[in-house]
């Protein structure tokens, strides 16, 4: 089932490149010290738990197995899940691209009569850009995740798949709440527990009051018509249950074939993405409870365009847990902002460009060291060093014949003889070049210094192997 349509939302969402803005968060030193802290003791619970299974391998081949069967017969399983949904009450809805699905979302909204509604935190709705189009149309969405309502206060965006404020510390925290929080106590101190009763008091009026709630899904059983929402605060079993109109936004990748396979993911997620053996709350609904009215929104906006890819599909198994971020040593120096996408870090990396379009987002492709960590901790296996650089191949044939692709034609013309290669070393290890420290080359004249600006280049050393060779 292909759906046609140029996807919008997931672009670039700054418009300026990694590189720049990377730069300029390194230079924030608090922002380092938060992501610093936060990310590894993620980390940390991370491997304490997963080291308690002795199967984790194995799980981790199940999961990568039951997504690919998945992707490799998505349309049956589409098919198969909206009947499903239709027999248990739930109207559903198919949206092409971002623009779509936010459209039928704020018609339903607006059809309502309502001007406020509760979302449950969910990455598809700041994919397609949700807030901002129920803005247009007078409609105040309220987020009720702490992080995501964290953000919204402070006109900012996520940083984090997981742990959207990340970014932020206790006493940033409780400023924004007496400033932007209706009601709150002027006094109000930076502890934890304070901020998360002032948050709750506030939430509190909302869940009893607003009549339509939006949320996501983490998975989504073909077979039942289920749906899964699992969080660590309760808010998601408020937003579920309370409204009389319940919208759910769906990614069409979500979908898992039965019962049993979802038992495999609750096991994957909540050890890679908050380090627990198990998420506080796991909310699993399969059509309206009584007296409501149900929507599932399911959509593509590039997902078909990465199905199509053989060596970019895999980031369509991603379970949204955030192992590779909180493992990542680039985004842990830069926070997610630099990203300049809904999805940051390494597979914000692969999955944005796929989903809008290398051409929007060129620079993210070499967000990444291609130490491979991240396909480490990954609970799906995603080989993300891999498609990065099948990534990077592509951004280099939009670009065309440019300095760099004439550098290595020719570094390969020298390559391809011995002889030509031989002559080359040696008189790069003869030259005077520019730099400081004796290790490494600090820079080189356009257009290499391209190169030397980014990175660290070591300087030839002063007797290479085949030197040595020949005086044995």
């Amino acid at each position: 089932m292909t759906f046609l349509g140029m996807p919008r939302g997931t672009g670039n969402l700054t418009g300026t490149p990694f590189p720049t803005a990377a730069r300029a968060a390194l230079g924030d030193a608090q922002l380092r010290r938060n992501l610093a802290k936060a990310t590894s003791t993620i980390r940390a619970k991370r491997a304490s738990v997963v080291a308690e299974l002795p199967d984790w391998a194995e799980l981790r081949a199940a999961g990568a197995a039951i997504k690919d069967a998945v992707l490799a017969d998505l349309d049956t399983f589409l098919l198969r899940f909206e009947a499903a949904l239709v027999e248990r009450g739930t109207t559903v809805h198919w949206a092409r691209d971002a623009t779509e699905a936010s459209r039928i979302v704020t018609d339903l909204v607006t059809a309502t009569g309502t001007r406020e509604v509760i979302k449950v935190k969910s990455m598809a709705t700041a994919e397609i850009g949700l807030n901002e189009a129920l803005a247009d149309a007078g409609v105040t969405a309220i987020e009720t995740d702490l992080a995501e309502l964290i953000v919204q206060l402070g006109h900012d965006r996520p940083s984090h798949i997981l742990v959207p404020a990340i970014h932020r510390g206790r006493a940033e925290i409780r400023d924004l709440f007496r400033r932007e929080m209706p009601g709150v106590d002027p006094d109000l101190s930076d502890d934890p527990r304070a901020l998360a009763e002032a948050a709750r008091s506030y939430l509190r009026h909302k869940f009893t009051t607003v009549d339509v709630a939006i949320s996501g899904a983490n998975f989504a059983v073909a077979d039942t018509g289920t749906l899964v929402v699992v969080e660590s605060e309760g808010n998601g079993r408020m937003c579920l249950t309370l409204p009389r109109t319940l919208i759910s936004v769906v990614g069409i990748e979500k979908l898992v074939p039965t019962w049993q396979d979802l038992e495999v993911f609750l096991q994957l997620l909540p050890r890679s993405s908050t380090g627990e053996r198990m998420n506080p709350y796991t909310s699993v609904w399969t059509g309206p409870t009584e007296g409501q009215t149900s929507h599932v929104v399911l959509v593509d906006n590039g997902r078909t365009a990465t199905l199509a890819d053989p060596d970019g599909r895999a980031a369509l198994r991603c379970i949204r847990c955030s192992a590779c971020l909180n493992s990542c040593p680039v985004y842990e120096r830069t926070g997610g902002h630099a990203y300049g996408s809904t999805y940051p870090g390494p597979i914000g990396a692969v999955l944005s460009p796929q989903l809008t379009g290398v051409d929007r987002n060129p620079t993210l492709p070499y967000a990444s060291s291609l130490c491979g960590v991240c396909y480490d901790v990954c609970p799906v296996a995603i080989d993300i060093p891999s498609m990065l650089v099948h990534l990077r191949e592509r951004v280099t044939q939009t670009k065309g014949r440019t300095a760099e692709s004439a550098a290595m034609r020719s570094l390969a013309w020298f390559m391809s003889d011995a002889k030509r290669w031989r002559r080359l070393l040696r008189s790069a290890r003869s030259a005077r070049v520019l730099g400081r420290r004796h290790d490494r080359i600090g820079h080189l004249p356009p257009p290499l210094s391209a190169w030397t600006t980014a990175r660290d280049l070591p300087r030839p050393p002063r007797q290479t192997f085949r030197d040595w060779w020949e005086t044995r």
